[in-house]
């Protein structure tokens, strides 16, 4: 465990030191930029709770219904811009190849960052894993090619949904709904490099969602340092070398801007 009398001196210390770094993002980071919890606080979407709307039963009983709901994340949620943690996080990867930043957020906000960070250059290092897919992609209950989508959705009836450009049938968001697995590919790559990283870096999760919170203790068990960004403590706050009680945006830049330059290649 690390020492240090001031936490983000220390985590940027450790930082600094570790060759290889992964780290877990959750609705805290982009909760700063304005992303809403859509948790029914208005209008028709009161009535219902989001598990009640985000499940393959959901979508099969009524399909309209759960893409309008989605249109109207989609619309609030293109109104917000990744804030100072998430580009932070992304210039960092980019200037770090052996980062990979993994978020169980589905707005595609470090996604965005990593595009504005990398201006002319490759920003597939800053690419995150998005193990909850993303609102922003599309996916067909047919063929399942998957496709980026930022149209406005038309849920005014079944025949106005999304559908397959090639196949023409009935789309669905590119998220992983209550009852659904993660893609298995994309967790066994996070929990590898969990268990490679000198430091994980957890900002802004509850740490009770799995098997996503599971990535810290991988870390911490094979000996690694990890580092906890939030203003409450959580389950994983006994796992940590540092826990830091703030938000990412006061946090993150201070700890993750190091000044170095670009280098090629994401964690492989």
């Amino acid at each position: 465990m690390a020492t240090c009398s001031d936490e983000i001196d220390c985590a940027r210390r450790l930082i600094a030191a570790a060759p290889r770094i992964v780290v877990l993002t959750g609705a805290g980071i982009s909760a700063e930029s304005g992303v809403p919890t859509f948790r029914g606080a208005e209008g028709l979407w009161q009535r219902y709770r989001p598990e009640q709307l985000a499940s393959p039963e959901a979508f099969a009983d009524d399909p309209r219904l759960v893409w309008e709901w989605y249109g109207w994340r989609r619309t609030r949620v293109a109104a917000c811009q990744p804030n100072a943690a998430h580009l932070a996080l992304a210039r960092f990867a980019l200037a770090h190849g052996k980062t990979l930043i993994v978020t169980q957020n589905v707005d595609g906000l470090h996604a965005d960052a990593a595009l504005a960070a990398a201006g002319d250059v490759d920003p597939g290092p800053a690419l995150p894993i998005e193990l909850h897919g993303n609102m922003f992609s599309v996916r067909c209950t047919a063929c399942q090619r998957v496709w980026r989508d930022t149209a406005a959705v038309d849920a005014s009836s079944r025949d106005t949904l999304p559908t397959c450009p090639e196949c023409r049938a009935l789309a669905r968001p590119h998220v992983v709904w209550y009852g659904e697995s993660l893609d298995g590919a994309q967790i066994s790559h996070a929990l590898c490099q969990a268990e490679l990283a000198a430091a994980c870096v957890v900002i802004g999760t509850s740490g009770v969602v799995q098997p996503a919170a599971s990535i810290a203790a991988v870390t911490a068990q094979a000996g690694g340092e990890v580092i906890e960004i939030n203003p409450d403590e959580t389950p994983l706050t006994a796992l940590c070398s540092v826990s830091i009680r703030s938000g990412a945006v006061a946090a993150v830049p201070d700890i993750f801007d190091l000044g170095s330059e670009p280098a090629e290649g994401r964690v492989q």
